[in-house]
């Protein structure tokens, strides 16, 4: 089995894959990727299933090799990366030989990375997944040194293909739907709510982030008597001095904050990829309008693999141009002539 070795690793390097579903009862929630379409993304990139595991990167990468050639790909946050210093593109597939030194720096936009490989990484499932959960200790942060299994790549020699991705790292307007508290803030909140602008707090990790804004907290009628109740990824929380948190990939099963709404799944990457100070601003949808907006894991696949394209090469930047065989025969020069 092939094997990647971390010679190096950042400080938020960990295993993930799309989650544990089903466990939210038993007080786990699903987990998984900050920035699941990035995941999906490498996967049509790598013609893998939805069962991809790869490895995510908070802030920085590291340096790693591997023992046997594989195709490889960078998603989610832009970083700087190349493979025995030749710079490697986000969103396309590379050959990654083996021995080779491949360097992963910090994000120069957004916050998760994730490097993929074309077998996926294969450690042993727990509970039906591959992700770490730092909350619940499963897994845990990788350092240098560690090794991990990988499967092999079935096809190392197909041609590069890239996917045209839009930027998901500036912020902007993040739509939420209505929550089960949201008739609790009155209309005068709720409107001053979706016309504040905030920003991106220093202050988050996998369980969620904080939005800072100038201004007055929020609060919600009776907002200290909220009685615990479920709660999932997207959830938007005011905590009791009014401050809201965005719920991530690691938040809690139960909470007693009120929630203001609960940001779509289709918007929740953008969430988890603004840096701090990255400027927000929030939405709200009808359930309906929610609901239109919807994807299976399966049907975000199939579209992203039929937007991959084969990549296309400039001359200019192919070290070894003259290696390859550019025609396919030759012929005497009167051809023309001696028809």
């Amino acid at each position: 089995m092939p094997e990647l070795t971390i010679h190096s690793a950042g400080p938020g390097v960990t295993v993930q894959d799309l989650g544990r579903a089903g466990w939210t009862a038993q007080g786990l929630s699903r987990g998984g990727a900050a920035d699941r379409l990035a995941v999906l993304e490498a996967a049509a990139l790598l013609q893998a299933d939805t069962q991809f595991a790869v490895l995510e990167m908070m802030g920085a990468g590291g340096v790693f090799s591997v023992d046997k050639p594989t195709r490889i790909a960078l998603t989610g946050a832009a970083m700087q990366a190349s493979i025995d210093g030749t710079a490697v593109q986000p969103n396309t597939t590379h050959l990654l030989p083996a021995g080779a030194e491949l360097k992963i720096g910090g994000a120069r936009q957004g916050v998760f990375g994730y490097l993929a490989f074309a077998g996926g990484i294969r450690t042993d499932p727990v509970m039906g997944s591959r992700a770490t959960h730092l909350t619940a200790g499963l897994g845990r942060v990788l350092a240098t040194g560690d090794t991990l299994p990988l499967g092999a790549d079935p096809a190392p020699d197909t041609t590069a293909e890239r996917l045209d991705v839009a930027d998901r790292c500036s912020g902007g307007v993040i739509r939420l739907m209505p929550g089960p508290q949201t008739d609790q803030f009155d209309d005068a909140t709720l409107a001053e709510f979706l016309a504040t602008e905030f920003r991106r707090s220093p202050r988050g990790n996998r369980q969620g982030v904080r939005l800072d804004h100038d201004g007055a907290p929020f609060a919600a009628k009776g907002g200290l008597s909220v009685t615990s109740d479920l709660i999932v990824t997207g959830d938007v929380q005011l905590t009791g001095d009014g401050v809201p948190f965005v719920l991530l990939a690691e938040c809690q099963t139960i909470g007693g904050y009120p929630r203001i709404g609960s940001v779509i799944p289709a918007d929740l990457p953008r969430v988890a990829q603004a840096a701090p100070g990255t400027s927000m601003q929030f939405e709200m949808l009808t359930l309906a309008q929610a609901d239109a907006t919807a994807q299976s894991d399966h049907a975000i696949l199939r579209s992203l693999r039929a937007a991959c394209q084969p990549l296309i090469r400039d001359p200019h930047d192919i070290a070894d141009l003259l290696g390859y065989q550019l025609i396919g025969g030759v012929t005497a020069g009167d051809d023309l002539e001696s028809d």
